[in-house]
């Protein structure tokens, strides 16, 4: 459903409203969204579906301008033998409607283009379908990347060419495809901070690589990296599930990760939802006491052989500088206790602990549906303020979920503590008291070696306001950026009107629906937990604006 929210107090917007009502008839529903304010929800399929658009003026041709698989654009880690194709299409002409398609596939980017050496195709097709319709080939292979094209034709008697090739890779299609073993941290871990575990794999490749893909999943929350370099855009991954039913395991594609010769493997751990504090009370380790990590890498060389590189007991593990991490209480991070270099290959880890493997099994692992969450808009302070008491705080200028960036110079051992706030108080000092017992706060210690920068990690906060203490002198904005995080929602909708106050309603509906998906719905802090899904469904459905 399309909401518009529209004040009870405008007449203008009442008779707005009467007019959108008699366009669409019975399908239109009344249902009350804030306290003074009329929602009007607009039926789903009005707003941007895959479906031909019959009206087109960029140009006169028919053409396929849109390709998604599973209701995604290139999506990784499909795990069904029979995926849903659905594609868009533009015409420059009236009263246009598609007659017939025709869909061909091939393992390759330049197969499919060409026509050639094609795993699967439909031949002309007569029908207007254009949503959802299912890939009826050839078995699909795990871990493998597919290429797809469709052409259509029209009422008039047109043919499109062909669209632009779109691509989706598998996953696991069978829990036997899984052969890494579970593995946690082996040394004796410290029972109050609870440190971030870091794990390491070398490994030497002699043959020239085709493609390699990656599938991962943690007992609490990882960030991965191959020679040095981030696997995937994600962060808090593998997300929030019912982890004893469902656990989420996410596939991409490395093939630009990975090189001839010495590679490595580093992946980092957090707390998560899985062990770490929830909710007001003592209440940690719902999922599991231990955190751990399942990682299985697939390459195939360009002679058609293949390896696998997994999670086992070759491993090492050790701490680093994220010496505590927690969802309400922030992140400390010390770069005293960086371990330099420990992603790349060479890394001198004689130091480090064997990890231990575990017998977790895979019967509870899913592959992601959801978007994860990435870094969206960044934001400078607009303000630096001196409140009455005393305090340095910076301003961003709105409300936001996410982490801030900071920049910083000084001696070893030297503290940092960065506080959130989504307001002040009346007085215009910073208020806290609304985060109950959530300490929101992130410490970084210096290590003393120039130019340093911090970011979290294995946290996050929902904030406008950040108070700094530990730096001498006045604050320099330039020093500090806020990062948005939430889901990578593609926005389908819009709103505005000619009333400044509707038009700041409806940005700030939208931006705390960002701030509230993070793969599920989620309320930032004082909650985060996700009971809110339901309720926030019922008034803010999401496909219609994200």
């Amino acid at each position: 459903m399309k909401h518009i929210p529209l004040s009870l107090k405008s007449p203008k917007a009442l008779k707005a409203a009467t007019g959108v009502m008699q366009a669409y008839g019975k399908t239109v529903a009344l249902s009350i969204i804030l306290a003074g304010q009329l929602s009007l929800c607009l039926p789903m399929q009005t707003f941007a579906q895959p479906q031909v658009l019959h009206l087109q003026k960029a140009t006169d041709a028919l053409s396929v301008r849109q390709l998604w698989v599973e209701n995604k654009t290139a999506p990784t880690g499909i795990a069904t033998q029979h995926p849903r194709l659905s594609w868009a299409s533009s015409s420059g002409g009236q009263n246009v409607m598609q007659t017939a398609y025709e869909i061909r596939l091939a393992t390759s980017q330049a197969d499919v283009q060409k026509g050639k050496k094609l795993y699967w195709k439909t031949g002309k097709v007569n029908s207007g379908s254009s949503r959802h319709v299912l890939y009826e080939g050839p078995t699909l292979k795990s871990a493998e990347k597919y290429y797809w094209q469709v052409r259509i034709w029209d009422n008039q008697g047109h043919q499109s060419a062909w669209s632009q090739p779109a691509s989706f890779l598998t996953g696991f299609l069978s829990k036997t495809d899984w052969k890494a073993q579970w593995i946690e941290p082996g040394y004796t871990e410290d029972p109050q901070l609870r440190p971030s575990p870091l794990m390491r794999k070398d490994f030497v490749l002699h043959k020239k690589i085709k493609s390699a893909r990656a599938f991962i999943t943690a007992h609490g929350l990882y960030e991965a990296f191959i020679n040095g370099k981030k696997i995937g855009k994600g962060f808090l991954t593998p997300g929030w599930t019912s982890y004893n039913k469902r656990l989420q395991y996410q596939s991409y594609d490395v093939t630009n990760l990975i090189q001839g010769g010495k590679n490595a493997i580093g992946v980092r751990l957090g707390n998560g939802w899985y062990r770490g504090y929830l909710a007001w009370g003592d209440t940690h380790n719902i999922y599991g006491k231990t955190l751990g990590l399942l990682f299985q890498l697939e390459i195939t060389y360009t002679d058609g052989s293949k390896s696998t590189i997994l999670s086992d007991g070759s491993w090492k593990s050790t701490t680093g500088e994220i010496r505590y991490a927690e969802i309400y209480n922030g992140e400390t991070i010390d770069h005293r206790m960086t371990q330099k270099g420990w992603m790349l290959p060479g890394y001198q880890d004689q130091d480090w602990t064997p990890v231990k493997t575990v017998r977790a099994g895979y019967d509870n692992l899913v592959t992601t549906e959801n978007e994860l969450v990435e870094k969206h808009e960044t934001f400078r302070p607009l303000k630096v303020i001196t409140t009455p008491k005393g305090e340095k705080v910076l301003d961003f200028g709105q409300n936001l979920v996410g982490w801030v960036v900071v920049h910083l110079k000084g001696n070893a051992g030297d503290t940092i503590k960065i506080f959130h706030a989504e307001v002040l108080d009346k007085a215009g000092n910073f208020y806290t008291t609304n985060l109950r017992k959530a300490k929101a706060e992130d410490q970084y210690i210096l290590s003393g070696k120039g130019q340093e920068t911090f970011e979290p990690h294995f946290t996050w906060h929902g904030f406008r306001y950040i108070k700094v203490e530990g730096i001498d002198g006045p604050l320099n904005p330039e020093d500090f950026t806020a990062v948005a995080l939430y889901s990578n929602m593609a926005q389908t909708g819009h709103f505005s009107s000619s009333d400044s106050l509707i038009n700041q309603l409806q940005h700030n509906i939208e931006w705390g629906l960002r701030g509230n998906f993070w793969m599920c719905p989620l309320t930032v802090h004082k909650e985060t937990k996700d009971w809110a899904g339901p309720e926030m469904r019922k008034c803010f459905p999401e496909p219609p604006v994200f």
